[in-house]
């Protein structure tokens, strides 16, 4: 009986380090994220399955480009994905179907963003003038045309940014690593 006993306990010592480590990952480091709507179409589809780092914005800031997951700031129980446009003190401009960057600073250049993940005829549509807080992110749907953002609701603050998109899982025909696209800024 006493054999019965410690074999049960083993088990269980085993299951419970298991959830405890399951919870700890899950709530921490990764997270789980499936796409909803056709806003970061067509680098990301409804239903795709991604995984989320949750670590690497308690380290350092986000970088123009990057793929977030984020609390909507008109409502923290809903969640979205965008990609950083402009970084924080930045200027960022739309007119015209261009988005223009002035970096931060007295002496800051503009440039104009060459965003080569959108299709070629993609335009992004609005008239938006804003200079960013500290702490602030201008961020923006890949599908320019069906992305509720930035433009619509203004500047996300970092503390509203769960983590970095790193990995795609679903569909499995899509499975990899997601990257940041190196900027090219064309002077204006």
């Amino acid at each position: 009986m006493k054999k019965l006993f410690t074999g049960i306990w083993e088990v269980a010592e085993v299951v419970l380090i298991a959830l405890i480590t399951l919870f700890v990952i899950r709530t921490f480091i990764i997270q789980p994220f499936q796409v909803s709507g056709a806003s970061m179409s067509p680098n990301f589809q409804d239903h795709d399955y991604l995984l989320v780092d949750e670590v690497t914005y308690r380290f350092r800031t986000p970088a123009r480009g990057a793929v977030v997951i984020f609390r909507y700031p008109g409502d923290e129980s809903s969640f979205f994905i965008k990609r950083v446009i402009g970084l924080p003190g930045e200027k960022v401009a739309i007119k015209s179907g261009e988005v223009a960057i002035t970096e931060a600073g007295d002496d800051g250049k503009t440039f104009t963003l060459d965003e080569s993940y959108l299709p070629s005829q993609s335009k992004t549509a609005g008239d938006v003038n804003v200079t960013l807080a500290p702490d602030h992110y201008f961020v923006m749907g890949d599908n320019r045309g069906n992305s509720f953002d930035s433009r619509n609701w203004g500047p996300l603050d970092k503390k509203d940014i769960i983590g970095l998109v790193r990995l795609r899982l679903y569909p499995f025909s899509e499975l990899g690593t997601i990257d940041r696209p190196v900027y090219e800024l064309a002077t204006q």
